[in-house]
């Protein structure tokens, strides 16, 4: 499989330095372009730092031939398209119907040389930036990774904060924007990568029209980048664990650790080594020792740390740059333990595989893993062609994987010790820790909001989509879509419903599944039980404990997930093709015969408490569960959060009841998508699941009538230490059986469905530069649905994009939208369901619950020909029945100078 990775790639460089990476992947009507600027974090310096950054954002602003947001350009094609920073490129990417192509070409082309950074743009820019950067900063994690990075790098970027500092982004001028763009921003500094359904020798064509006149910037000096060719929609910065080189020597380490003691909930230790860039040899061994210390239940980390009980959590990352590299290790502390402990024993745990060696078996199964990884994050086009333009950007080799895979495939016990005793020395390591001081959540208010009616803003006229159009490039006439295949259903006489759909684009298996166990059966008391259940079910079975079954998955490098929701049980799944038999074998035995431990229960128990502690530090998820218990009153399935005294209340006995009672067959569905012989799965679907018994009628819930708002109820939970404020605002809505669904999904994408095409996004994100980010959604499920929006915000701001969302909601109540939003929001919707059914896993998930909601299984294809169908009328009756500005519940959470600025 690996060699599949860069088999059919074809590398041309144009006469002025463009290097193109295509690839032609006939699986999907679908293609994805890709633009990678051999530019990032690491080309900057104290006082600029974020620059990289801040151009991204700028080059959505639009072009000197273009004057629009180019998100909405993206929207009117369809394209899913994104963009981020990272420390040694910065990379913007699309995914479109095959037709776009060409379109998305002209757009990259056109925003490689013509770009407008203006004061105007910068100003709101640089505003929805640090709205970005304080979100990051209200992190822990974040907070003490950058003090921790300084510290191993003060002399080199990868030091800095790819993102950049509040600091440095309000100092940024245009002209040096400008210059950064002239600097950085040519062919000969960029990779172009299509992957798709496309044919090379015509593209090529287009591309040398398109690209091949822009020009090489000769005059840029200090391109520290070298000569060979190098995420909803919004822009978003990765921490890059990616592959790059030089091994900078770093500060000499602390003697003592870092100590942050700051607001927050939870003690957090992190340890960072360093190491040398990606194209060193010890690369894949490092990756592969990774593995072994922190990859699964049998880790030597997890076990040492998590199983004892003194974290809740352990994860490890190995960083493989251009100029150096990194190991990084996170611990999160469990409740009340100690760092200095926790430290000593990671200390331990690591110079005791230093001296006593790994086995053969450890190393054989991270291999598999590792290798199994690589290939099911590449199923999809996108992934094929970020690993293609990451590698090629990084590394200056697009075949980089392939070598990797080899690499990984010989590494020997031997060498996993030696790159141990190399890199891994207490000499060497920097430590940071987090000692969270005291805070109090506090509420504020529970008022009718008159004061945001005042707010001195009126919206700015919409873009007109009429105007979109006059920019947008020509789109080629539709190809003929391919064969639309449905999947095969069948039902086992228990009651399991099972659809299958075979796709052998890639020797992989995607599994879906879903049980109607979901937290709405929570009662009050034990709120939290339903997670439990599925959170247990892995933790051992009859016949194998919990190690056995995390061994059995992890020598396949095969992964099998609960997770729990309103109103059911996620069951997610992925497999090499040839082990799909194990993934079956381990699912029906843990769904039929856990057994709940008590010891793994008590531990998983600790860990909840501690995930609890730091889940209410979090302003998103404080919003979010105040919003929530807001609109839905109490005894109602949707009201009940799990809280310090549910979780102590839940016995082991309870826990077995809930399984016994809520899991069932014939509430269950299975979805399988993948490389198989539909005969075999069917036999082994009966041979593993048909003896799975029920008895009785499944448990049923009735959701009582929820009544809207009488007035605006606003609610503002204080965290103190945060700098970033989240709101949430909504109330009650519709059922996906509700006949206005489609006609509410238009609406919702005109009025907030993209947070750069929309018109909250035009407004409150884009011109007023309020918001990082900005979206609504209709949340539909089988018994009930919510309205909500959520966005960002710096604290001061927060006023203002409240009064700014409420009166676009009464706008488009009001005044409806036009005939042309309808359109342009129906093409795109189509275009990106469409591009989502290329993605194994968004496919299987889409074939999934058609079913659980009972439709047709044709809904696969004629959702779009429903969503076509959607009038210009339908559309502002909905607007008219389902937009409520004046009846509406508002909560924002964050730091007190909400309260003081009595935000109500």
């Amino acid at each position: 499989m690996p060699s599949t990775l860069t088999e059919n790639v074809r590398k041309t460089v144009l006469e002025n330095g463009l290097t193109v990476l295509t690839k032609e992947v006939h699986t999907a009507p679908v293609v994805t372009v890709q633009v990678w600027y051999k530019v990032g974090s690491r080309n900057e310096e104290p006082g600029v730092n974020g620059i990289a950054h801040q151009l991204e954002h700028l080059m959505f602003k639009g072009t000197q031939n273009r004057p629009i947001q180019f998100g909405r350009l993206f929207s009117a094609l369809g394209s899913d398209s994104n963009a981020f920073t990272s420390y040694d490129q910065t990379a913007y990417y699309g995914t479109v119907e095959r037709n776009k192509l060409k379109a998305l070409l002209v757009l990259e082309a056109d925003r490689m040389q013509n770009s407008q950074i203006e004061p105007e743009q910068l100003a709101s820019e640089k505003r929805v930036v640090i709205s970005e950067l304080q979100g990051y900063e209200n992190s822990p994690e974040y907070r003490l990774n950058r003090a921790v990075m300084q510290a191993v790098f003060p002399n080199h970027a990868y030091g800095l904060p790819v993102g950049g500092t509040k600091a440095d982004v309000e100092k940024f001028e245009v002209e040096q924007v400008q210059k950064y763009y002239r600097n950085f921003y040519s062919p000969d500094n960029a990779v172009l990568v299509i992957v798709g359904d496309f044919q090379t020798g015509n593209t090529l064509e287009t591309i040398k029209k398109v690209f091949g006149k822009l020009p090489k910037r000769q005059e840029a000096g200090g391109r520290g980048a070298g000569e060979a060719g190098e995420a909803g929609g919004e822009e978003l910065i990765t921490k890059c664990p990616i592959p790059n080189s030089q091994f900078p020597i770093p500060n000499s380490p602390l003697p003592t650790p870092i100590v942050l003691r700051e607001p927050g909930a939870g003690r957090l230790l992190q340890v960072v080594y360093p190491l040398p860039d990606a194209n060193q040899p010890d690369v894949p061994t490092l990756d592969v020792m990774d593995y072994i210390f922190t990859e699964g239940r049998n880790s030597r980390l997890y076990q040492a740390l998590v199983e004892s009980g003194l974290a809740s959590e352990v994860t490890a990352s190995v960083t493989s740059l251009r100029e150096s590299g990194w190991y990084e290790v996170l611990v999160t502390a469990g409740s009340k333990q100690d760092l200095k402990k926790i430290d000593s024993v990671l200390s331990s745990a690591i110079a005791n595989v230093a001296e006593k060696g790994v086995t053969t078996e450890e190393v054989e199964r991270a291999k598999t893993q590792l290798t199994a990884d690589v290939i099911l994050s590449n199923r999809d086009i996108t992934s094929q062609a970020m690993r293609l333009g990451n590698d090629e950007t990084t590394v200056g080799d697009y075949r980089y994987t392939e070598r990797y895979l080899t690499a990984v495939s010989l590494v020997k016990p031997t060498d996993v010790v030696a790159v141990i005793n190399k890199y891994l020395t207490k000499e060497s390591r920097t430590v940071g820790f987090f000692e969270p001081t005291q805070k109090q959540i506090t509420g504020v208010g529970d008022k009718p909001d008159s004061a945001q009616t005042t707010e001195n803003f009126s919206p700015g006229v919409p873009v007109l989509p009429s105007e979109v159009s006059k920019y947008l490039p020509p789109v080629d006439l539709a190809t003929d879509a391919i064969a639309q295949v449905l999947p095969q259903e069948f039902k086992l006489i228990n009651g399991l419903r099972i659809l299958l759909l075979l796709d052998r684009s890639t020797p992989t298996v995607t599994l879906s599944g879903y049980i109607q166990a979901g937290t709405e059966f929570d009662p009050d008391e034990r709120a939290g039980l339903a997670a439990f259940v599925a959170d247990n079910l892995l933790n051992g079975t009859k016949s194998k404990d919990v190690l056995t079954i995390a061994k059995i998955l992890a020598e396949r490098g095969a992964s099998l997930n609960f997770e729990v929701h309103r109103e059911g049980v996620h069951i997610e799944g992925d497999s090499l093709a040839g082990d799909l038999p194990v993934i079956l074998e381990i699912l029906a035995d843990v769904v039929k015969n856990s057994t709940f431990p008590a010891q793994e229960l008590e531990l998983h128990r600790q860990q909840t408490l501690t995930d609890l502690q730091l889940e209410l530090d979090e302003p998103s998820e404080v919003a979010r569960r105040i919003f929530v218990q807001s609109i839905y009153p109490k005894k109602h399935p949707l009201h009940t959060f799990p809280t310090e005294e549910s979780l102590q209340q839940i016995q082991r006995q309870d826990v077995i009841d809930f399984k016994a009672k809520h899991y069932r067959p014939d509430t269950t569905v299975l979805a399988l998508v993948g490389d198989f012989d539909l005969d075999i799965v069917r036999s082994l679907i009966q041979n593993e699941f048909g003896n799975w018994q029920v008895s009785g009628q499944a448990p049923t819930l009735k959701y009582p009538p929820v009544s809207m708002p009488q007035k605006i109820v606003s609610v503002n939970p204080v965290l103190p230490g945060k700098a970033q404020a989240v709101t949430y605002m909504g109330y009650t809505g519709i059922n996906r059986y509700d006949p206005r669904f489609h006609a509410a999904l238009v609406l919702n994408q005109i009025l907030g469905g993209d947070t750069l095409s929309s018109r909250l996004g035009a407004e409150v994100r884009d011109r007023q530069g309020l918001s990082y980010g900005i979206y609504s959604y209709f949340h539909t499920g089988k018994n009930a649905g919510t309205f909500l929006i959520e966005m960002q915000t710096s604290p001061e701001d927060s006023s203002k994009a409240i009064a700014s969302t409420r009166q676009i909601l009464q706008q488009i109540h009001e005044q409806g939208v036009t005939a042309l939003e309808v359109e342009t929001a129906k093409r795109t919707l189509i275009s990106n369901y469409n591009v989502s059914l290329a993605n194994p896993e968004e496919l299987t998930d889409r074939i999934l619950m058609n079913e659980v909601y009972g439709l047709d299984k044709v809904e696969l294809h004629s959702f779009t020909d429903k969503l076509q169908k959607v009038t210009f009328e339908q559309v502002n009756q909905a607007a008219r029945e389902l937009l409520h500005p004046d009846k509406i519940v508002v909560v924002t959470a964050g730091p007190s100078v909400l309260a003081e600025k009595s935000i109500r």
